[in-house]
Order: structure tokens, then C-alpha cells, then sequence
């Protein structure tokens, strides 16, 4: 690859990152082409034009494609028979009411942030959306409320404790890599999360949802939009289903607490039954049983409940590994050094440090976890030789950092879009604003604490 105008080799590969999002950016909103073309296109583009060879870029987008899905693919169609039987039982709509009930239609947006922080503790972002879903179709349908008043702060609830609050996965990372003590880090990610979520969530979501007006796609409304059903299921059954996922999450990430090294046979087994695809496939068929055979549908009902669910989910999973290809082609390019070496050179705060770093892997390769993997790696043999920093402040603020402006390279970029059926300008107008919002909040709070602490 040829420098541009003498630029060094690392501005040059950055230059040409940016000329491609632009450019997928601009054939998606402007031209209206389909997004997994386009994402193909773009990664392919930027493969070739920063000097990697065609077969290096062929693999590349195939191996970003198939390593993207072969977790998120079998996420989504596995939660969305999950809300399927939630919406065909009345789950979904048992849920809504009681939420409805207990905080009233005025304070409904409120609710859903916490209930997405308390579902969303130990799963990934990909599979709180998936669960949750139903339960925002539902309380739209009901309510008529605007649907970005509630729905941006159910995302701001999954985005926060993804980043910032452990025993969730993300955090534990750098938990790990910088010695921290996870007790003092849970309680200080809840005062620097909470505020943040708050303001992402309900506030920017009140703000945002007078300018952008939305409903969701008909199709996947339908799908998880309740029938007349003889027998709904009560509350409690209900939410046993949808939090059985979760409670066997958090059973292995506590065994991965308990025994790190993994030498006892039952913590191997809480860790398999703890996999967020065994979890939802264990749920899935739990729902079957209690939302299902319980309720009186027969096999027949519920076998063609689990397969006409599938079919609106196609365009989002092919999406998704579009964005996959386009990230592993930053990746295998060199744009991630490059930006790793660029902020390595700066001499600054370590927790300034550690947010900038994560903040710009994060925006080169649109995975907040390998945001937060990369910039603990790089991180922690500075903060080895910094002394009077409060540890958990650093793993903050590079939680913080990794949920940086989201945007097209990002799977949940694409799942929001589809789900909140939004263009792509107004995905990067709610979505990534709020994001955006979320972690400089999370940072500025963290900095904060950092010099009373």
C-alpha cells in the first residue's frame, strides 16, 4: 500500500478506514442499497485498497462473516422461538401489564431500563435485546406510547451493564488483566452506571423520540404480537422463562468466579449449562414445556409456532455477518494497530489512557469486547507501573471507552436498526448517540470519582 500524500504508513490506513465508512454510509442511506451487499462491498474495498491481497480478503470477510454468526446466529433464532412462545402464551402481554401496573403508562420507559439492567447482568447485548423484545412490542402495542420513549432506554439498560458492570463477561475481562477486586468494581459500575443509564436511557430517549418517529416492523410485530389464548400462563411462570436463561448464566459466570482454573468437574458443568447458547436452547425448550403443553397448544401449534417466527430474522442475521466481514477486515488489515500504536505514543492519565485506547479500537472494529480485551492488554502493563490509582476506576473507564459511537461495523448497530425498523441516519441519530452519550457519561463520572477516591 502506497502512503497518501506521504502520510505515514498507519494515518494512511486510518484515512482509508474512514473513506469506508463513508462510503457504506453513503450507498445505504443515500442509495438505498441493501446493507449486507454493501457491507460485503465495503469490506472488500478496504481489503484491497490497503494493500492485503484478494485471497487474504476473501478469507478475511469469510472468517469475520461465520465467526460473527456462529454465536449470534444460533442467539437470535434460538431467543426468537423463546419470545415467540412468550407472545403466542400471553407471557409477553402478562409481563407488559404487570409492568404497566406497578410503575403506570407514565413511567413504563423507567421500568423497562431496569428490568433490560437487571435481565441484561449476566448476557450478551445480542441475547438482552432478543429476550426483551417481545415485552417492548408488547407495551408499545398497548400503551401507543412513542416507541423510541421506551425503547431507547431498554437498549441504554443492556448497553450499560454490558460495558461497565460485572460478573457480566466484558467487564471480567479487564477485571482480570488489571487485578481488580470485583467487589469494590460492581459497587463503584453501579454508581457510575446507574447515572449514565439514566441519562442515556429515559432522558435522551424522551428527547429523541419528538424528532424521530418510529414503529416497529409489521412482520416481527405480528410474530410477537399476543393471541387470544384460553390459558395465559401467571406472572411468576412467566418470568421464571424468560430469567431461566439468565439464572443459568449467572450460575456460570459465579462457578468461573469460584474456580477460575476450572479444576472441579461441576464447575465445567455450570460453565456448559452457563453458555449463552446452552442457556437459551435450555429455555427454549422449557418454554415449550410452560408456555406451551401447559397453555394447551399440541406439538403441531407449537412446531409451526417455532418455524414461521425464523423467517423475518433472515435479513437481520445476514446483516449482522456483513458487519461481522467488515470489522475482521479492519482487523486483519492493520487498522486496529494503527490505532493501538497512535494512542500508545501519547503520554497521558492512565484512565484518560485506558478510555481512549478502547474508545478507538471500538470505533475501528465495532466490538465493545474486543475493545475491551485489546485495551486491557495494552493498558495493563502501564498501570503495573502506576501507582495511586484506584484500579475498578480504570476498568470503568475502559468500559466506558468500548461503548463509544457505535456505527456501522457493529452488530448491534444492525440488530437496533432492524428491530426499531429505523433507516441507518436515524440508527447513527438514536442508537449511536446514545451510545455515545452512555460512555462519555460513564467517563466523565469515573474521572470524577477518581479524584475523591
Amino acid at each position: 500500500m502506497s502512503s497518501i500524500f506521504g502520510l505515514s504508513h498507519n494515518t494512511t490506513l486510518l484515512i482509508w478506514a474512514l473513506v469506508a465508512v463513508l462510503l457504506l454510509i453513503l450507498f445505504i442511506a443515500r442509495f438505498k442499497w441493501n446493507p449486507f451487499v454493501v457491507l460485503l462491498l465495503a469490506s472488500m474495498f478496504l481489503g484491497l485498497i490497503v494493500g492485503m491481497t484478494p485471497t487474504a480478503v476473501v478469507t478475511s470477510v469469510t472468517n469475520g462473516f461465520g465467526g460473527t454468526l456462529g454465536t449470534i446466529a444460533i442467539v437470535i433464532g434460538t431467543g426468537t422461538i423463546l419470545g415467540k412462545m412468550l407472545a403466542e402464551s400471553g407471557g409477553a402481554e402478562q409481563i407488559a401489564n404487570t409492568i404497566l401496573s406497578a410503575f403506570g403508562e407514565k413511567r413504563v420507559n423507567w421500568a423497562l431500563l431496569f428490568v433490560a439492567i437487571i435481565i441484561g447482568f449476566p448476557v450478551f447485548f445480542e441475547v438482552g435485546i432478543i429476550l426483551l423484545i417481545p415485552i417492548l412490542y408488547t407495551v408499545f402495542k398497548k400503551t401507543k406510547l412513542p416507541f423510541m420513549k421506551i425503547g431507547i432506554p431498554m437498549v441504554a439498560g443492556l448497553s450499560t451493564v454490558h460495558g461497565l458492570v460485572p460478573p457480566h463477561p466484558a467487564p471480567m475481562i479487564a477485571i482480570n488483566a488489571y487485578n481488580a477486586d470485583i467487589g469494590t468494581t460492581i459497587l463503584l459500575s453501579l454508581i457510575v452506571g446507574i447515572p449514565s443509564a439514566i441519562i442515556a436511557g429515559p432522558i435522551f430517549g424522551n428527547y429523541i423520540s419528538k424528532r424521530i418517529h418510529v414503529d416497529p416492523p409489521e412482520e416481527l410485530m405480528e410474530q410477537f404480537s399476543t393471541k387470544q389464548v384460553k390459558r395465559p400462563p401467571g406472572f411468576g411462570i412467566t418470568l421464571l422463562t424468560i430469567l431461566l436463561p439468565v439464572i443459568l448464566m449467572l450460575i456460570g459466570s459465579a462457578a468461573s468466579i469460584v474456580d477460575p482454573a476450572g479444576t472441579r468437574g461441576f464447575t465445567g458443568f455450570c460453565k456448559f449449562i452457563g453458555n449463552e447458547v446452552t442457556a437459551l436452547l435450555i429455555a427454549v425448550v422449557f418454554a415449550f414445556i410452560t408456555l406451551g403443553y401447559a397453555r394447551g397448544f399440541n406439538r403441531d401449534q407449537i412446531y409451526k409456532f417455532s418455524v414461521e417466527c425464523l423467517a423475518p430474522t433472515a435479513i437481520i442475521i445476514l446483516i449482522i455477518g456483513g458487519g461481522g466481514a467488515f470489522k475482521q477486515v479492519l482487523i486483519d488489515s492493520g487498522v486496529g494497530k494503527a490505532i493501538a500504536s497512535l494512542a500508545t505514543n501519547a503520554h497521558i492519565n492512565v484512565i484518560f489512557f485506558a478510555y481512549f485506547i478502547a474508545a478507538l479500537i471500538r470505533v475501528a472494529t465495532g466490538s465493545s469486547s474486543v475493545a475491551m480485551t485489546t485495551a486491557a492488554g495494552i493498558v495493563a502493563p502501564i498501570l503495573a507501573l502506576t501507582h495511586g490509582v484506584n484500579v475498578g476506576l480504570v476498568v470503568l473507564a475502559t468500559g466506558a471507552g468500548s461503548l463509544i459511537l457505535s456505527h456501522v461495523n457493529d452488530a448491534g448497530f444492525w440488530l437496533v436498526k432492524e428491530f426499531f425498523n429505523m433507516t441507518v441516519t436515524e440508527t447513527l441519530k438514536s442508537w449511536t448517540v446514545m451510545e455515545t452519550i452512555l460512555s462519555i457519561v460513564a467517563f466523565v463520572i469515573t474521572l470524577l470519582l477518581s479524584f475523591v477516591i
